[in-house]
């Protein structure tokens, strides 16, 4: 049996599907590019598909992952042309790699996250998030499915800044990036979260909803707030792994490439 990790993308208006809708999609494009699935056992045999952390419903992504396992060996690239072609335009399949690691869901420890605020100075919202920072903590409330739960949405981000908006984007009016990093912690912070916790401390109010997107998620690195990709490790070992099916003879012979 074969694991294969896969990164995938949701992009201009499928940022609006739901995890459930992609769940559907990702399913028939299963069947469409007739993908060797490993089953589960009982009554009701489904692909066994592992999902990690998707992003909430109404969020781009760029880094969004999942693990399917196979019956039979496949080219991890070659299969992620065919799963990219059965899908539609914005929900791409942009990375696949072999699993030769465990505990894939726990090296995604943090999210990178851009928030293009429409109608906002840049100035504002740096005077904001040096108030955001300095704060020990920063209450926020969120309505749950157990009621309105009040928790810190400061001690979750490791990393948080404002930029100017790209020269070439639409538009004359004022707009700032947000760039922030979050750690994956109970219970999430999420970056709706973060603007709450900036009109709270700052009074930094958009007049319009944010367009939120995940640019990465990955390992964090606590020193200089990098997230890494999660699936290197897979990759690095990936031609140890080769050698040691091969065996000691073959594994003399197949030098080490570059890194």
């Amino acid at each position: 049996m074969q694991r294969i990790r896969l990164r995938y993308t949701k992009r201009g208006r499928l940022r609006f599907t739901s995890h459930r809708d992609f769940q559907r999609a990702f399913e028939r494009a299963l069947r469409r590019a007739e993908v060797p699935m490993a089953y589960s056992a009982g009554f009701t045999p489904h692909p066994k598909v592992s999902y990690a952390n998707a992003a909430p419903t109404g969020t781009g992504s760029e880094a969004e992952y999942l693990e399917i396992q196979l019956a039979e060996v496949r080219d991890p690239a070659h299969l992620r042309a065919l799963l990219d072609e059965s899908l539609p335009a914005g929900l791409d399949i942009v990375d696949a790699v072999e699993a030769h690691t465990s505990s894939f869901a726990d090296r995604l420890q943090a999210s990178v996250w851009e928030l293009r605020l429409d109608g906002v100075e840049v100035a504002d919202v740096r005077r904001a998030v040096e108030a955001f920072l300095a704060a020990e903590t920063v209450d926020v409330q969120r309505r749950t499915k157990n009621g309105l739960r009040t928790f810190d949405a400061r001690g979750a981000v490791s990393r948080l800044e404002a930029l100017d908006a790209p020269a070439d984007r639409p538009g004359d009016g004022a707009c700032a990036i947000l760039r922030l990093v979050v750690r994956h912690v109970t219970p999430a912070v999420r970056p709706d979260d973060v603007l709450s916790g900036l009109r709270a401390v700052a009074d930094l109010a958009p007049p319009v909803p944010a367009a939120v997107t995940r640019l990465a998620q990955g390992l964090l690195d606590e020193e200089s707030g990098r997230v890494t990709d999660p699936l290197a490790p897979d990759r690095d070992a990936a031609p140890a792994a080769s050698s040691t099916a091969a065996g000691p003879s073959a594994a003399q012979q197949v030098p080490e490439g570059p890194r």
